[in-house]
């Protein structure tokens, strides 16, 4: 059946309208984001056609607008301090990655061989770019055989990361509201909000009020953005285009040129998510009922090995510099899904926790922050390095 481009999206609405239903319903126990992507996983394999998120106009081009837009407007919430404090998740985070590929490498190679677990390790420690390098390699070597692996295990692993990363930031949120309730706020969280509520004196004049209009506030974002890229095309690649955009976000509103909540006060910042969650899911369409089930045992068993090895080296390490393992072990499996999951992940266990605004808004300072910066650790950084070397393994 043919689809109109107006149906798609409506069909894209649907599916992460389910989402927060089921999120509220459950107070996030289930995330909206593994509901959507089942729901996105079961629309491809029944009725909906396989360019469903292109057709609805959510095609690469915007969403890479998308991304650099969203990413300045995440560093318009943080302050340079803030940013710099989350040196302890980058920590847990990629110790979370290092037991993923121990286990992986040793267990998983015992069971699968050695070439399985070289090809299936990448993509588990982090996001699409990773399965893409690894499936082009598989590819040259004429494995193919193993071509299908790298993107199913990126499709697959966050099925896994979300509930899981749920249930351990709601554990973590409940132990600080308890401490919250009781003792009060944290002084150092405390002063940190109250020097961002305070008015700092910008290096930039604000624009009055009156002529900051949506189109003039997104027009600053883009600029930093394009900023970003041209930083990045100057390091060749090497450092990720979006983790500047981030770094880029928190200096430029620090400075003053950038407004604090950017795309909330352009009106537009649910309607840049919408898409790039919409082309996230997108990647679904390459798994197909048939394919799966050729791989689907590897896959798993190296997920629970993985995740596993995750755990026990995110929590050791998070031992050492005052992490809780729940919160060690969340700010790791940022590598399971990255960007915009942990972002809404994060808000919803916020808001289901919290009982009043002051609650969530306490609690988001302290949670958000790491879980961005450990995904970012994760995904951007981490994860394609590992795929490059262990295309090398093949």
């Amino acid at each position: 059946m043919k689809f109109s481009a107006i149906m798609c999206f409506f069909v894209i609405c649907v599916y992460l309208g389910i989402g927060e239903v089921v999120a509220t319903k459950t107070k996030a126990a289930i995330p909206s984001v593994f509901v959507a992507a089942v729901c996105f996983l079961l629309g491809y394999w029944t009725f909906a056609p396989k360019t469903l998120v292109a057709d609805a106009s959510f095609a690469t081009p915007f969403v890479q607008v998308c991304m650099s837009c969203l990413l300045v407007h995440m560093g318009t919430l943080m302050s340079v301090k803030k940013l710099i404090d989350q040196w302890k998740a980058v920590v847990v985070a990629l110790f979370g990655v290092c037991g993923t590929i121990l286990i992986s490498m040793t267990i998983g190679s015992m069971i699968f061989g050695r070439t399985t677990a070289v090809v299936i390790t990448p993509p588990l420690t982090g996001g699409i770019l990773a399965a893409l390098l690894m499936s082009q390699a598989v590819a040259a070597k004429g494995l193919t055989a193993l071509v299908a692996m790298p993107i199913a295990m990126f499709v697959m692993h966050s099925f896994v990361g979300y509930p899981i990363t749920s249930w351990c930031l709601k554990r973590e949120g409940n132990r600080i509201m308890k401490d919250f309730r009781a003792n009060g706020p944290d002084e150092k969280v405390l002063q940190e909000s109250m020097s961002n509520a305070a008015e700092k004196k910008k290096i930039i004049p604000r624009i009055p009020e009156h002529y900051l209009s949506p189109y003039l506030i997104l027009a600053k974002v883009i600029i930093v953005g394009i900023a970003a890229k041209y930083l990045s095309d100057l390091t060749g690649g090497a450092v990720n285009q979006y983790v500047i955009c981030l770094i880029l976000g928190v200096i430029f509103c620090e400075i003053g040129f950038l407004e604090e909540s950017a795309l909330v006060k352009a009106g537009v910042f649910n309607w840049l998510m919408l898409g790039l969650l919409a082309y996230a899911f997108s990647t679904l369409s390459s798994v197909t009922p048939a394919v799966l089930a050729q791989i689907i045992v590897p896959i798993i068993v190296l997920i629970i090995l993985g995740v596993t090895g995750m755990f026990i080296t995110s929590s050791i390490s998070g031992r050492f510099i005052g992490y809780s393992k729940e919160m060690s072990f969340a700010c790791a499996l940022t590598a399971l899904f990255g960007f915009p999951a942990d972002y809404i992940i994060t808000h919803e266990v916020c808001g289901s926790v919290a009982s009043t605004d002051e609650e969530k808004n306490y609690l988001l300072d302290i949670l958000l922050p790491r879980m961005l910066v450990g995904g970012f650790a994760t995904v951007s950084v981490a994860s394609v390095i590992i795929a490059s070397i262990f295309i090398n393994l093949l």
